[in-house]
């Protein structure tokens, strides 16, 4: 199977490991919808103290990810596994973090409400969720190329588009989680975390 190779993954690794790095993400760590693997590559090789699990629904992804890390003579990377957030079996947890990049916009919403629900079910007590993408504030979506990003999406598939962080704060507080951080990121995107809500 050969290499995917996904640019963006590339552009955006550098500011998103530094970004981990300043959360000082550790442990085991399950990335959802991982995507080529170049990724996971780059973060488990940027955070020696994390044990990686890449997981994605399609076959494609999940060997072209085995096929980096062989490539990186990682170790410290799993071999991907088979994940759909909307039907699950999840993986077993606990995991000290849960890491989507570029998921939930490209997804139907069922799949944002599939990957809060999850991670709070396989999230250690302390544990953080991590989002990376582009969002919506206040119902706002800035700036103009964001809106036409999200046009394009929408005109691909209705069920997609750029979510609005308030949307997704309530459904993740529906699950026991509550937004802790909003980082801005190159291009327009976001970092977004969430952890478990005090009782």
């Amino acid at each position: 199977m050969a290499k995917l190779d996904y640019p963006a993954s590339v552009r955006n690794g550098e500011a998103i490991l530094a970004a981990l790095q300043r959360l000082g993400v550790a442990g085991d760590v399950l990335e959802v919808a991982c995507g080529s693997g170049q990724h996971a590559v780059r973060f488990a090789s940027g955070l020696p103290g994390v044990r990686w699990l890449p997981t994605s629904r399609d076959p494609d992804e999940r060997a072209s990810v085995d096929a980096y890390v062989a490539e990186a003579s990682l170790d410290n990377v799993l071999p991907a596994v088979a994940l759909d957030v909307c039907v699950g079996p999840w993986p077993q947890g606990p995991f000290d973090a849960v890491f989507c990049a570029n998921m939930i916009h490209i997804a139907p919403w069922e799949a944002a409400l599939g990957l809060l629900a999850g991670a709070a079910r396989v999230l250690s007590v302390d544990g953080v969720l991590v989002l990376y993408g582009p969002f919506a504030f206040g119902g706002r979506l800035e700036p103009e190329s964001n809106r036409a990003f999200d046009a394009s999406l929408r005109s691909r598939d209705p069920l997609w588009g750029v979510r609005d962080l308030g949307e997704v704060e309530v459904a993740a507080a529906a699950v026991g989680l509550r937004l802790d951080a909003v980082e801005a990121m190159p291009a327009n995107n976001h970092l977004v975390t969430f952890r478990r809500a005090s009782k």
